[in-house]
């Protein structure tokens, strides 16, 4: 075990990819900004679904949040250029987590992924070459790192990759129909519009899918199919680049790569002038038992998050009660329909309520389908009444469908969910069993 994780190897895969990973989540920052995702997401709406529990994230909100992104930016330069690397990477994580949980409607894997990346890099000796950092303090300067560190990277990208594969294992997504949903907002794109509309196009992405994210990591692994795994993992995520426009996730999973080349491979190409590590050295550290505990606790939850989902009552499909943390992606097609009812405890007054005037754009979608949303709003609604001096009770009468099938009762509509309480590992009883088959549309 000590050969495994403590013996040096070359550190060419790490500080390369810190830069690039620096680069992304640099732009990452930027891009958020100009193309007005701060503005839509953080600034516009008048409050923020934040995960229950990080209400407090709630005063960050606002027009401080474009300077928020760009100080975030510079962060992300420090760890492209390896400056005060430690600092940077540290302070872009906190900030990216902060991020992450003070918003829900905007949801998107790679924002989780980004982050659990963030706080493994603030921990790895990512800057002992190729860095600013080791140029100006040369006793920082080294050309090795355990095992241990190339192991943790792959293992989280393997994670990932597996739960997405697996989570594809449904009838909707097995017998093509998920992906021709997928494919329907595509035939408007210039040149490819018409192809991706093709039946035996959507049985390709169906299954190349599934066997892409169960296979590349083996296939980059074996050094015969490394070569073709980098193919094909170029490929694919470009495709989705393309096609599913989803800002920069594809292009930090083709840097993954970096992981699996040799040193010699990666010398040649990227760093012509570094020295090679090549001595056989195990280097136990003082806090070896540190490293190992934290770290098997940290992958018994990556793996523990995911299968979450089956020790609540009922289909995730439905509930959605275990879907976030979990790289269930790009699965189902969700929508909903949500009339609010308030009435008054003193008087009994019943009325539906403008929920709507309170929601951003985005917001308004999000609360139609998310339960855990659904009782934030409840929860928000009550909060706004008793402002005015109204104590009232909140009924939500939500109606969802899942990929296109037909709409069906969500909610209990006489149960007054401003008074519920929300059990993060209990099912929530106000939301209706799922019908048979409710993913099953009316026409093929």
């Amino acid at each position: 075990m000590n050969k495994l994780l403590f013996k040096q190897i070359d550190n060419i895969s790490l500080v390369l990819f810190r830069a690039v990973f620096g680069f992304l989540i640099t732009v990452e920052a930027f891009g958020a900004i100009a193309t007005g995702w701060v503005r839509r997401t953080l600034v516009e709406p008048p409050f923020t679904f934040n995960f229950i529990g990080f209400d407090f994230l709630q005063y960050l909100q606002g027009d401080f949040m474009y300077f928020y992104f760009v100080v975030m930016g510079v962060f992300g330069i420090g760890v492209m250029l390896g400056y005060k690397y430690r600092l940077s990477m540290l302070a872009y994580a906190i900030m990216w987590t902060a991020v992450y949980l003070m918003q829900k409607s905007n949801y998107n894997n790679h924002y989780y992924l980004m982050m659990l990346l963030c706080w493994i890099m603030a921990f790895l000796p990512a800057n002992r070459w190729f860095s600013i950092d080791a140029e100006r303090n040369p006793s920082l300067k080294s050309p090795s790192m355990p095992r241990w560190v190339l192991l943790v990277l792959i293992l989280q990208v393997w994670i990932v990759y597996t739960f997405a594969s697996v989570a594809k294992f449904y009838p909707d997504w097995l017998d093509a129909s998920m992906a021709s949903l997928l494919m329907n907002s595509k035939s408007d794109y210039w040149l490819i519009g018409d192809f991706l509309q093709q039946n035996w196009v959507h049985w390709a992405i169906t299954y190349t899918g599934i066997l892409f994210d169960l296979l590349i990591v083996p296939l980059m692994l074996w050094k015969r199919t490394r070569l073709l795994g980098f193919a094909i993992s170029v490929f694919f995520h470009l495709f989705n680049s393309i096609v599913f426009q989803i800002g920069i996730f594809p292009y930090m999973s083709i840097s993954f790569a970096l992981f699996f080349f040799s040193k010699e491979i990666l010398q040649r190409i990227f760093l012509p002038n570094k020295k090679l590590y090549t001595a056989n050295e195990v280097i136990i550290p003082k806090n070896k038992h540190l490293i190992v505990g934290v770290f098997s606790i940290y992958f018994l939850f990556q793996l523990g998050l995911p299968l979450r989902h089956w020790f609540f009552k009922d289909d995730v499909l439905w509930t959605e009660e275990g879907h976030r943390l979990s790289w269930r992606m790009m699965l189902r097609s969700k929508g909903g329909m949500l009339k609010v009812y308030v009435k008054d405890k003193e008087n009994g007054k019943r009325e539906l309520y403008d929920h709507q005037s309170l929601l951003g754009l985005k917001q308004q979608a999000s609360v139609t389908t998310k339960p855990d949303i659904m009782w934030q709003l409840a929860q928000k609604i009550k909060q706004v009444e008793a402002e005015k001096g109204r104590d009232v009770a909140v009924y939500l009468d939500a109606k969802v469908r899942v990929n296109y099938g037909p709409f069906h009762q969500f909610t209990d509509p006489s149960i007054d969910i401003a008074a519920e309480k929300w059990l993060p590992f209990k099912h929530s009883e106000w939301i209706l069993p799922s019908p048979e088959e409710f993913t099953k549309r009316k026409t093929p």
